[in-house]
């Protein structure tokens, strides 16, 4: 069997490498070039061109051919075009999920069939079984810490046919020794951080390559909000009811807070001195203007850092974000109220199944542990399929529930069935 490892010139695709040629296969290296743009990259995090260079003396080292193939354009057209489309919509994505699905099981495996491969080999931690019948299954993997079955959750059948992860039943401390027992050049190489083949970013500036930037209001909500929210009070009814909710109630239950009730009024007041005019808002209990942003579409939900505001005795994070009306909305503390939510909802064309066989009817409820982010421990959840959607109600409510995320279930023996689309 004929193999192409895409090596990224990171010390686990490396090893990769190193133990496919050592069980005898016939192995090659290719080295994608995803990116050329700078603009808001932070220099020395990810840069290519020395990636290229440890990946060549990588594949020296072992002993096998080592090819190089610009893939930026097609990388540019379905993986950076999706981000800038989603942020503009004010959701956020997944570009590491997205690079999987489209580039390398996609874009790049063609290129390596081209050059004679049966498969692609790369350095996820994440596992995979081939049952009798020719199905595949993908499984976390070995190493709680590492496991990296979650950027894999786009997949489908024909690609995971294709697909071989060598140290998916590896820890990364035994990575690290093979790599210095093989004495790689690679061995030390810290784990590159950022968006996939971009690297670490200052996503603003990254984002304003296309999206503009304008001014507008961040706005602090307190807790008297929500005793006073019909919608929160209602979710909170829905959710003590568990499953035994109509189509409507979940779709409720699964659709956030959108803080359009918040109104200010202003006030004209003499200040100084000179008694100079001046407008300031009302007193309101429910809100305060804090600050200003440079636009909403630059924010996620639970971000925390980069909002650049002072003066709270526990750290703010961004609930939400009115895309039209370009503002952002703020809570104090990791357990304020609108962080919370306790269902979610896939829309019926952004449902995907890793195993097709195992495809959930319209009225059927299965019980799976569930993420919605990656590093994020598992939690348990029902899984309701519905005329207009998949619903995902979790025991415990959770934290930053983001549009544009993917959402991943599990079964108990940390096989990943499916996937999908974390809607509005």
């Amino acid at each position: 069997m004929k193999i192409c490892v895409g090596l990224s010139g990171g010390v686990d695709s490396s090893v990769a490498a190193l133990l496919l040629k050592r069980q005898g296969f016939d192995v090659f290296a290719m080295f994608m070039q995803n990116w050329h743009d700078t603009e808001g990259t932070l220099h020395g995090d990810c840069e290519w061109e020395e990636e290229r260079f440890v990946a060549e003396m990588v594949a020296r080292k072992i002993g096998i051919p080592f090819y190089f193939i610009d893939l930026s354009k097609v990388y540019r057209q379905r993986v950076v075009d999706y981000m800038f489309d989603e942020y503009a919509k004010g959701r956020t994505p997944n570009p590491d999920v997205l690079c999987n699905r489209e580039i390398k099981f996609a874009a790049f495996l063609e290129a390596a069939q081209r050059l004679g491969a049966d498969c692609v080999a790369t350095g996820h931690y994440c596992r995979k079984e081939t049952l009798p019948d020719g199905t595949c299954r993908i499984l976390e993997g070995t190493d709680p810490n590492k496991d990296q079955s979650y950027f894999l959750c786009q997949l489908n059948q024909e690609q995971l046919s294709k697909a071989l992860f060598p140290i998916g039943d590896l820890c990364k401390p035994e990575v690290r020794r093979l790599a210095k027992e093989a004495d790689l050049p690679s061995a030390d190489k810290k784990d590159s951080q950022g968006i996939c083949f971009v690297g670490k970013v200052d996503l603003p500036v990254f984002l304003q390559q296309k999206l503009k930037s304008v001014e507008g209001d961040v706005v602090e909500v307190y807790l008297p909000y929500y005793a006073d929210s019909a919608k929160y009070r209602r979710d909170q009814e829905l959710a003590a009811k568990g499953t035994a909710l109509t189509d409507g109630e979940l779709q409720e239950l699964s659709t956030p807070i959108d803080y359009s009730d918040i109104r200010f009024e202003t006030e004209t007041y003499r200040s100084g001195k000179h008694h100079i005019k001046k407008t300031r808002d009302k007193e309101n209990p429910w809100a305060k203007r804090i600050g200003r942003h440079e636009g909403a579409q630059f924010y996620t939900i639970g971000q925390r850092k980069g909002l650049g505001i002072g003066g709270h005795a526990n750290p703010v994070f961004v609930l939400a974000m009115d895309i039209g009306r370009n503002i952002i909305y703020v809570g104090e503390g990791e357990n304020h109220p609108g962080l919370l939510r306790s269902c979610l909802r896939i829309a019926p064309d952004e449902i995907h199944w890793i195993r097709p066989d195992l495809a959930m009817k319209v009225g059927e409820e299965r019980r799976y542990r569930v993420r919605i982010r990656y590093r994020q421990p598992l939690q348990d959840a029902t899984l309701l399929m519905r005329e207009n959607g998949l619903f995902i109600l979790f025991d415990q409510p959770q934290r930053s529930i983001t549009p544009g995320q993917f959402a991943v279930w599990y079964t108990p023996d940390g096989e990943m069935p499916g996937s999908g689309v974390i809607a509005q």
